[in-house]
């Protein structure tokens, strides 16, 4: 089963590389992974999303726990959550019907074109990775030139979060 982890950090020199090695060591992929600073600057945000059973996911989240740069780690999936993410589609984009057609896809998609060339469109969509993943499916017959996806993030709605500070961190 697909897991959420959100994981508060210290804003320090390697625990990322900690938090990746703990993974390799054992064995666990990572799926994708997003790292941002948080309104506090001591502290950083991690969004992981893995793999595994609930035995898995239930020793993945005590490792974490056990980290030092670790703060507070939440597996957020069972939990009413937002999750997002964020795709650049660049295809190519020559013919009059060719660009109606994209700016029709990112009408339906919600999306945005973001850059235009002569011979380009590329394209924004942001939303669940089943969405990008319909979008994609779509440009089968013409075949993006190039495709960067940003990977999950995630937040609990409602009042359960993790703030960006050391006092309350979980409600």
């Amino acid at each position: 089963m697909r897991h959420i982890i959100s994981i508060l950090v210290e804003n320090e020199f390697g625990a990322l590389s900690r938090i990746a090695g703990l993974f390799t060591a054992r064995g666990y992929n990572i799926d994708s992974l997003t790292v941002a600073p948080t309104d506090d600057a001591t502290l950083s945000r991690m969004t992981l999303v893995t793999q595994g059973d609930e035995r898995i996911v239930e020793q993945i989240l005590k490792q974490l726990n056990k980290l030092l740069d670790v703060v507070k780690v939440v597996d957020i999936t069972e939990a009413t959550h937002i999750e997002r993410e964020l795709m650049l589609v660049k295809v190519e984009a020559v013919s009059t019907e060719s660009r109606e057609e994209f700016k029709r896809l990112a009408d339906i998609f919600d999306a945005r074109v973001v850059d235009v060339t002569a011979t380009t469109y590329t394209i924004e969509v942001i939303g669940r990775g089943s969405k990008l993943d319909a979008f994609l499916a779509l440009l089968e017959s013409s075949t993006p030139m190039e495709v960067v996806r940003s990977g999950v993030i995630g937040i609990a709605r409602g009042d359960q979060l993790i703030e960006g500070s050391h006092e309350g961190l979980l409600r």
